[in-house]
């Protein structure tokens, strides 16, 4: 008799085990964006091939260290830096910088400021209009030319940096994780061999005890068009349902499994940092700052609702996924330009890649990955 579809794996250093699908099938349920081991060599990502320019930044190519290897994450106390912030944001957005909303509810374009200069004040600042906006794209941007420690200094005032169990990330610099698809990589027809669309929405690692909340990606390589990235206000999609729906959803908390990132990373050689945790969070999440409410399952890494039978769990999450994705006037689209730095609120957004180029050039991004508190719910009011 063939295999099942299935096989218990074991889950942290306490013995317990959970059973996940095996990696022929984990391709319809984990998605991996994150360059894998055997996405680029190094050295070969230096140099031109033919018809295609070598990386404009070799030092951020991605790298494996098998050596590095890591602890349970422990808790610790998040400060929220964008609580008290002034928000005429006049260290952020001073006379003369250019702004420009994407559309009513998500996404803001900024022109004219250099946010690795900020005061603390200014990064205060940042992280409100960040919250206020979901997603915020700041054009023109150095970033990717300062040295990797400067950028981690400035990342880590938000929070404790955030290692990725399994991705590839710059020699000696586990807290940045890579995006990285090589020049003249053609696996894109592979991939839609077996899928119709490459979007994956998600919250990044809502497996964590205490997920990431004010997140910076930036541009290192692009395709000439294509490769943007989308992004969807979970406040919005919260507002858009009736009281009584939203009354239903308050109290109900949901599993979100690191488990079948790390097994689909192993079955292709990569490499595991951290043994993969399992946690559980509200399904409707409050924002520190702003007190917003924002629904907060991934079809990525939410599992089931606790409590409820499966297919009372299914159908639940099934319509908040689908109405997160369907959500098209609660959406933005960010387009990349070279320089820019995108800053969104983790715990009030999800987003998806686009694998939508079709000329094989190199797309290439770094991520910085700060940490915030741990997920909480307010009391439910129908006024909210």
């Amino acid at each position: 008799m063939a295999p099942g579809p299935l096989e218990t794996l074991p889950v942290g250093g306490g013995g317990s085990n959970v059973v996940v699908p095996k990696y022929a099938e984990l391709r319809g349920v984990y998605k991996e964006l994150a360059p894998t081991k055997f996405d680029v060599d190094v050295e070969t990502g230096k140099k031109e091939l033919e018809g295609f320019q070598a990386a404009k930044y070799p030092h951020y190519l991605p790298t494996w260290d098998p050596k590095q290897k890591y602890p349970a994450l422990e808790p610790f106390e998040h400060v929220e830096h964008g609580k008290d912030a002034d928000t005429s944001y006049p260290n952020l957005l001073p006379a003369g910088t250019a702004v420009t909303h994407l559309t009513p509810t998500i996404g803001t374009e900024v022109r004219g400021i250099q946010i690795s200069t900020l005061s603390d004040a200014g990064k205060d600042e940042l992280a409100r209009l960040v919250a206020e906006r979901k997603v915020v794209a700041f054009r023109g941007q150095d970033f990717a030319d300062l040295p990797i420690e400067k950028a981690l200094e400035f990342g880590g005032y938000f929070g404790r940096h955030h290692i990725h169990p399994t991705s590839g990330s710059p020699q000696d610099h586990p807290e940045i994780h890579l995006v990285h698809r090589g020049a003249g990589d053609n696996s894109v027809d592979t991939y839609f061999a077996n899928r119709t669309s490459s979007v994956a929405w998600h919250s990044d690692v809502s497996y964590e005890q205490q997920p990431p909340g004010t997140t910076f990606l930036y541009i290192l390589d692009k395709p000439e068009t294509g490769g943007d990235t989308l992004f969807v206000n979970a406040v919005e999609a919260y507002n858009r349902l009736s009281p009584l729906f939203q009354e239903r959803l308050h109290g109900l908390r949901a599993t979100h499994s690191g488990v079948e990132q790390v097994a689909a990373a192993a079955a292709r050689g990569s490499i595991k940092r951290r043994e993969p945790v399992i946690n559980e969070h509200p399904v409707v999440r409050t924002h520190p700052a702003t007190g917003e409410k924002a629904i907060y399952v991934n079809p990525q890494f939410t599992r089931d609702i606790v409590g409820l039978k499966k297919e009372e769990s299914d159908a639940i999450l099934k319509f908040l996924y689908d109405h997160l994705a369907y959500g098209a006037d609660f959406q933005a689209r960010v387009k990349w330009e070279e320089g820019t730095v995108v800053v969104w609120d983790n715990r009030v957004t999800q987003h998806s890649a686009l694998i939508d180029w079709k000329n094989g050039q190199r797309r290439h991004l770094a991520r910085i990955t700060p940490q915030a508190e741990r997920p909480f719910e307010t009391r439910y009011a129908a006024s909210s």
